[in-house]
Formats: structure tokens, sequence, C-alpha cells
């Protein structure tokens, strides 16, 4: 079984009452870089990318913004 590595995008705006576009402007990340990592739709994830998101958001954990998980369980997230 594989394993993917995921950004918990959603749950993180969610969690704070905020917008993708608000964050992309906290953080000053790409709207569409931070859907696509929000959607999963990117193959490969820019770690710069993380550490502006945690920086925004006063993150200091990053498993609060990343995750690793079986290939099965991605669907389950996206509920």
């Amino acid at each position: 079984m594989s394993k993917k590595v995921i950004v918990k995008i959603s749950d993180l705006i969610k969690q704070r009452g905020i917008s993708l576009r608000e964050l992309s402007r906290l953080s000053d990340v790409r709207h569409a870089a931070l859907s696509e990592l929000a959607n999963g739709k990117r193959a490969n994830i820019n770690f710069a990318h993380i550490e502006k998101i945690a920086d925004a958001l006063g993150i200091s954990d990053i498993r609060e913004i990343i995750d690793f998980v079986e290939g099965d369980d991605i669907d389950h997230l996206s509920q």
C-alpha cells in the first residue's frame, strides 16, 4: 500500500475562519498553488510554501500542516 503526503490547507483555513484567498495574501503564496495543495492536485510540495504558510498562521509544528497517510485514507480525509 502506498503512502502519500497531504497538505491540510482546508483544515487550517476552516479552523482559523479565513478564506483561501486570505491565506494567499497572508502567506504570499499564489492562490492557485494553495488551491492545488488543498485539493491534492499538486504532485510536488514546495517546502518554501509550507514555511510561508507556517509563518503566516503562527504554526511551529509542521504536523499541523502536513500529514503522511495510507493511499486508501486520502479519500476519507477529504470528506
